[in-house]
């Protein structure tokens, strides 16, 4: 069929298998060019579909030709019907992986529930004895609770006042002033629940008790904290408390595996394009206007350069580098002080007339879309593609 993009506001409801499979390719390359990583030998990536979960994989199988287990839930194709780009960026790794002769296999379904981290603690047992790197990546809105069956959606707003500022709708560069109401009843407490570190935590104890984690294991989980114009918004509202939960579930895995040496990270990651920060509003306004300054200093990452650096530079070094409440710091470059100087003084600036000359919002539309496989270079778009694509390791 011919694949063209439909999109419903932030989200794109079409993805195309070919450039989703370019993209992965793309990263693969970029981290088959790099010094390798002594790192990481068995691997399992809880999200591992999209954004800095998939980058993860990538990271660990090609810079350090670890084998890999992925957790994600992803739409599979029907005839007619794409599926879901984390479907086509995982046959895609999958594939690579396995011509490379590299373990590589993958669950896909609900990683909140206890069958799914049941069906990877035997998966786990059966091809791989024990687990030394545990990622957690997951962003979903929603999750059912694994004993009570109760669904509880997390919420993006400010706590105890309204927040006002500029937003942009980055299909069309319109500047206009978003307004959202604070949280309210369960808000917060909901928030948490989805977002917060109670899977992550359950996770880890799952692996612990079934003896699948081996000695001196590593678990990190992502989380982002951001400049003071997004503060009101993300790190002080309801999506700031989930992370603030996250972070102190660190310190507690970290107790509960000291057994086996384990340690617990959260690691704080660079502003990117993906499908679940789009969704923020102001976020898009900032990233664009973050990459326009960070690509003129060349400093600019996506999230395959993190993730490498993050391995590399932060995770598998003889002493890990953490800032005064115990996590890594991968959002050094875009936190300096002459970045979000710039990115203030742009912020002020910024109108529907000027925005594509004061920012890179070509830029963050490009990336947008790059992740459902849309707009990507040497694609051609006009041609049939086979939508029914397999995943080699699919369990």
């Amino acid at each position: 069929m011919i694949i063209t993009p439909r999109t419903r506001g932030f989200i794109c409801l079409t993805a195309h298998p070919t450039g989703c499979a370019k993209e992965v390719e793309r990263q693969i390359n970029y981290v088959n060019a790099k010094e390798k990583i002594d790192g990481p030998k068995n691997v399992l990536v809880i999200g591992s579909s999209t954004g800095f979960g998939l980058a993860s994989r990538i990271t660990a199988a090609f810079g350090s030709h670890a084998s890999t287990i992925g957790v994600y839930l992803e739409k599979p194709p029907k005839e007619g019907r794409p599926a879901s780009p984390g479907w086509y960026n995982t046959a895609a790794f999958e594939e690579k992986a396995q011509q490379q002769g590299l373990y590589a296999k993958s669950i896909n379904g609900d990683a909140f529930s206890t069958e799914i981290k049941s069906q990877t603690v035997e998966l786990i047992k059966q091809d791989l004895g024990k687990i030394d790197l545990v990622i957690y990546s997951l962003a979903s809105p929603v999750r059912q609770h694994p004993e009570t069956g109760e669904r509880f959606r997390s919420v993006l707003k400010p706590i105890g006042q309204t927040f006002k500022n500029k937003t942009v709708d980055f299909h069309t560069g319109e500047i206009s002033q978003v307004h959202i109401e604070p949280a309210e009843g369960d808000d917060i407490e909901n928030t948490v629940t989805v977002m917060g570190g109670d899977d992550w935590k359950r996770w880890m104890s799952a692996l612990h008790k079934a003896n699948v984690l081996s000695e001196n294991v590593m678990t990190v989980a992502y989380s982002y904290i951001g400049p003071d114009l997004t503060q009101p918004i993300y790190r002080d509202g309801t999506i700031g408390k989930a992370k603030e939960d996250l972070e102190h579930t660190a310190s507690e895995i970290t107790t509960s595996i000291s057994d086996v040496k384990g340690k617990a990270y959260v690691s704080v990651n660079k502003a990117l394009v993906t499908q679940a920060s789009s969704a923020i509003p102001v976020i898009p306004l900032y990233i664009s206007l973050l990459y326009k300054i960070m690509k003129e200093k060349n400093i600019h990452e996506g999230c395959i350069e993190q993730m490498y650096r993050m391995f590399k530079e932060r995770l598998y070094v003889d002493e890990i580098p953490l800032d005064d409440k115990g996590r890594i710091r991968i959002d050094d470059w875009e936190m300096r002080a002459d970045v979000q100087q710039e990115v203030e003084q742009l912020w002020e600036q910024a109108t529907t007339e000027n925005i594509y000359e004061i920012s890179d919002l070509k830029g963050y539309h490009t990336d947008f879309f790059n992740l459902f496989g849309f707009e990507v270079e040497e694609i051609d778009y006009d041609k049939e593609v086979n939508e029914m694509v397999a995943i080699p390791g699919l369990q």
